[in-house]
């Protein structure tokens, strides 16, 4: 176990903290075994010391909040955030499918319901995007970071620009989503954990609000409601599949591969979550 540790005395802990069903320790093992055979392709994120005290403190506690939910720290997340109303979901993924396992309000973000367009906008951004291990940051000023991705292949497509678009700690933004600096450790932590055990990367989707048809309707007048309307195909999928579409860039637009479709099209459907 020593090998997965990211900082001391943490994968010890952390096992011991949380009292796991024989699926979720199958579970951890395909984790492992992913982490030991993938070679040089996978890197674990770094951390300071100073950030791994911050995790250390936090560990337990939420060890002993996931075990409650029947999840464990290193399985695979999920994000989404909604500006409207100011929330982080963070979810896991169990039994092939994610649960929401926690909802988080935001503490301050810049801007309004509307994509990024260019730096210095103070605008933060909408879409799909991604974290991987170089994106996360423990050396931040604002506490502890992770970057969204942002600009991604649509973004380039319409020559948005802007840079290191943070979901950070603190409760300040130029763009960003600030989470406040208590909340940021435990959401640091999952996708630290998960990120460890072999999580390429986690989804992070970004939408004005819940793009259902009565919301749409509602901002119907306003100038992005063209691609809220791009944007909507992504959310309904994860809404009624809850799993994450392999969402493409073609032709400058959002597209859900077909083979995602066809996948969730074979197996049982489960009815759309109406929080």
């Amino acid at each position: 176990m020593k090998i997965l540790s990211p900082f001391k005395g943490l994968t010890k802990n952390m096992v011991q903290a949380n009292k796991r069903s024989p699926m979720q320790t199958f579970c951890m093992g395909v984790f492992l075994s992913i982490f030991l055979f993938t070679g040089t392709s996978f890197a674990a994120p770094s951390l300071t010391p100073r950030a791994a005290s911050m995790l250390n403190n936090v560990k337990v506690r939420v060890g002993r909040e996931l075990d409650q939910k029947g999840f464990a720290l290193g399985q695979p997340i999920f994000i989404r955030i909604f500006k409207m109303p100011g929330t982080l979901e963070v979810w896991i993924m169990n039994n092939n499918r994610y649960q929401l396992y926690k909802e988080y309000p935001i503490c301050c973000y810049s801007g309004y319901p509307g994509p990024k367009l260019q730096e210095g906008d103070w605008q933060s951004p909408e879409g799909f995007y991604a974290v991987s291990a170089r994106q996360m940051n423990p050396k931040s000023s604002y506490h502890l970071s992770f970057n969204v991705g942002y600009p991604n292949e649509f973004d380039r497509a319409r020559k948005r620009t802007g840079s290191s678009i943070m979901v950070h700690g603190e409760c300040s933004s130029r763009g960003c989503f600030a989470m406040g600096n208590s909340q940021m450790e435990e959401i640091y932590l999952l996708a630290h954990s998960a990120l460890t055990y072999g999580q390429q990367r986690f989804g992070l989707h970004i939408f004005p609000f819940k793009l259902t048809a009565r919301n749409l309707f509602k901002f119907r007048s306003s100038p992005w409601i063209g691609f809220w309307k791009k944007l909507q195909p992504g959310f309904e999928f994860f809404e009624q599949q809850h799993k994450i579409p392999d969402i493409i860039v073609k032709q400058g637009n959002y597209v859900i591969n077909s083979k995602t479709i066809q996948v969730a099209m074979a197996t049982p459907e489960k009815k759309a979550n109406n929080k």
